[in-house]
């Protein structure tokens, strides 16, 4: 569980807490050099508080702890990422997640290709961790020949749904839906391929000049 990240000038960190089984993110919190090595020892996620200026031992009073699974630097070392088996709720409110989820639709509060970067980057970890009764472990299991064909099929759907739609046989809530389909099936590609969502953005740029 020892880690080495790069403090900033506080002597802090800042660390991202996940559920491990869930994968939601539960909080965010800062670490210092004594409250990662509080951390290691216990095996209970332990913070600095920026406030109090102190170490606090989550659920030290709630009694919600947050028992460590590991702990992840990002590619910087300037972030840390705790996975975790939580003990109850992890925000004072007694809400699960300190994010709550807001009740505006996705795309008024989310930028064009926000879904589509998330949605890659569930493919990505499907791809390095490999969960057993994931459709898309299943999929990348079966290799390019496996992927190439679910991507043929299902741009193929599409290529019906928008005809249909055309003679009027077709609802485009059709067209819709089967786009979704094949923009996920070409990520799950690209993923088996080895090939990142960002290099194809970059493609496009280029393109756009």
């Amino acid at each position: 569980m020892t880690i080495q990240p790069t403090f900033d000038e506080q002597g802090l960190v800042p660390v991202i807490v996940q559920d491990a089984e869930t994968r939601d993110v539960l909080m965010l919190g800062y670490a210092s050099e004594a409250s990662l090595a509080a951390t290691a020892a216990t095996g209970r996620m332990t913070f600095w508080s920026r406030s109090r200026g102190v170490l606090w031992e989550k659920g030290e009073t709630s009694g919600n702890t947050m028992n460590v699974v590991d702990l992840r630097l990002d590619c910087d070392a300037d972030a840390v990422l705790a996975r975790v088996n939580p003990a109850g709720p992890a925000c004072h409110t007694g809400s699960k997640t300190c994010f709550e989820p807001t009740a505006a639709p996705v795309d008024e509060i989310a930028p064009p290709g926000a879904v589509l970067g998330q949605l890659w980057a569930t493919i990505a970890s499907r791809a390095a961790e490999r969960p057993p009764g994931s459709y898309t472990t299943t999929l990348l299991d079966g290799g390019v020949d496996v992927c190439s064909r679910k991507v043929t099929e299902e741009a193929t759907e599409v290529l019906i749904a928008a005809k249909d739609h055309k003679a009027g046989t077709g609802p485009p809530d059709r067209v819709i839906e089967e786009s979704a389909d094949l923009l996920y099936h070409l990520l799950v590609l690209l993923a088996e391929r080895g090939i990142g969502l960002k290099d194809v953005e970059a493609e496009l740029r280029q393109r756009a000049g």
